[in-house]
């Protein structure tokens, strides 16, 4: 099993929108794919932005070719989800679960 994490930090009124955005279209779409497991939604609010971790789960990294293509650490960040944020994270970062 492979944890997938991505980090972006959203403007503080974008952050709702952002939340809105994940469960409305990226998590249904990734539940089509098959060898998705789940995701997770991480928030922690700062003085002047939101930090978000999106942490999704796979059953392996042919699954997560799937959703991000032949480059597996590039970060799939829509357009209107960049005009969201801040700063956010280019790459990805992958764990396998040993325990």
């Amino acid at each position: 099993m492979i944890y997938r994490q991505w980090r972006g930090l959203a403007k503080a009124a974008c952050a709702a929108g952002y939340e809105e955005h994940l469960k409305t279209e990226t998590f249904p779409e990734l539940k089509t794919i098959p060898g998705f497991i789940d995701a997770t939604i991480l928030r922690r609010s700062l003085d002047h932005a939101v930090e978000f971790l999106v942490v999704s789960r796979w059953e392996s990294l042919e699954a997560i070719s799937r959703f991000a293509g032949e480059d597996l650490e590039i970060a799939v960040v829509p357009e209107k989800v960049q005009a969201m944020m801040i700063e956010y994270d280019r790459r990805v970062r992958h764990y396998e679960v040993v325990e």
